[in-house]
């Protein structure tokens, strides 16, 4: 703590708010710590859109700095992508295995044996509780700080779709072409949804009682409470991106090269806009009224939410499936080029990129100062700025 902030807290335990008033208007500064927050499911939140709105420590002036704070290696190859809560990262892996990982550290807290690959199903950390689905067809409910089973709930084939969780209710789809609300507490059926043919491997978003998925050719919208169809949409083109929900618009990508836009109400398009390749399982980012989305192409695309007009685009070197994070500032996306990025959300510049052995499925998280990522070279990764560094990246003096 500097000399100013020293002399700043001590006499800020003995005058009054009026004369703290006096000191900055002398010219005394308090910094603001940063806040904060966990990302406790893969939209950020049941309702999320990808965009940490807390983050204060990386910045796009800062992110150039981001080293390595540490790795592990878990037993098989990751396209799960990480949650942070409470200074654990929770993570799947294709060696069958949940892992809880020490978010300062890296070390192993414990580690859960699923059936079956735990692959695109990125864990949903609510009230203590893990839920995770596997490729064994069953949705599991951990105990958080231990990694217990509490319950699973088995479904008619594999799960690939990533769970949300809000309001007691677990949301998640299946490769046996249902979508299925689940009871938080014990996983015991409430409803379940058959869609039109197609495995749901997509991430349900659940907003304003709403749930809305994608499978096949479809977006889907239903009562979340009782999962009756309030309509459906037809894609061009098979639809694997998970719908991100903004201010009554849902955005969602397809094969047939479009980034669409939906009245959330009523399903009608919007908008839409072609990029020069598939949108796989690349689901919107939306912050500060751009979408962020990534593309076969080798692209991320930067788009006008209001109006779908491309504001910019940053080609990589391979084809990116993994899905956008956005926060304060800078968008982080991996590629199949092995490498993970770090753009200016306003102008799409390169700011930074870490390059690992295997592509990058997996979708970034960036919480507290820190980016998290996992790739197929089997690690998870955590980067931060070296410690004594200031906020605008520098270094302190000794």
């Amino acid at each position: 703590m500097n000399a100013t902030r020293r002399a700043a807290k001590f006499i800020g335990r003995q005058i009054c708010q009026s004369c703290i008033a006096v000191l900055l208007l002398a010219g005394f500064s308090f910094s603001q710590a940063p806040v904060s927050t966990n990302w406790i499911q893969f939209h950020f939140t049941a309702d999320g859109t990808r965009r940490n709105p807390s983050e204060t420590v990386l910045n796009p002036g800062t992110v150039a700095g981001l080293k390595v704070k540490w790795r592990y290696k878990t037993g098989s190859f990751i396209y799960s992508s990480p949650a942070v809560v409470d200074g654990v990262v929770y993570i799947g892996s294709g060696d069958f295995n949940v892992y809880a990982l020490n978010a300062r550290t890296g070390a192993e807290i414990w580690k859960y044996p699923t059936g079956a690959y735990v692959l695109y199903s990125s864990p949903a950390v609510v009230n203590g509780v893990v839920y995770v689905g596997s490729w064994d067809d069953n949705v599991f409910a951990l105990k958080a700080d231990t990694g217990t089973e509490i319950a699973s709930y088995t479904t008619g084939y594999y799960v690939d779709s990533s769970p949300a969780v809000t309001n007691g209710m677990v949301f998640i789809g299946s490769a046996d072409q249902n979508l299925y609300a689940l009871n938080a507490a014990n996983l015991s059926k409430i409803w379940s949804f058959a869609a039109a043919p197609g495995e749901i491997t997509s991430n349900p978003t659940v907003v304003g009682g709403v749930v809305y998925f994608s499978t096949d050719y479809n977006v889907y919208a239903l009562d979340a409470r009782t999962g009756v169809q309030r309509w459906n949409y037809l894609a061009g083109g098979p639809v694997y991106s998970s719908p991100t929900v903004v201010n009554g618009v849902v955005y969602v990508g397809s094969d047939d090269f479009n980034v669409q836009a939906l009245d959330a109400s009523t399903g009608e398009k919007l908008w839409s806009y072609m990029t020069g390749g598939y949108i796989s399982i690349s689901s919107p980012a939306v912050a500060d009224g751009v979408v962020y989305v990534g593309s076969h192409d080798n692209k991320v695309y930067a788009l006008d939410a209001k109006t779908g007009d491309k504001l910019w685009d940053y080609e990589t070197n391979g084809i990116v499936n993994s899905s956008p994070a956005v926060a304060d500032g800078v968008v982080y996306v991996g590629s199949e080029d092995n490498s993970v990025y770090a753009l200016d959300a306003k102008t799409g510049a390169y700011l930074w990129s870490y390059t690992t052995d295997d592509p990058i499925d997996s979708s970034p998280t960036v919480v507290n100062g820190v980016l998290y990522v996992s790739s197929e070279d089997a690690y998870v990764y955590a980067f931060a700025l070296p410690d004594g560094s200031k906020p605008d990246g520098s270094k302190n003096e000794k």
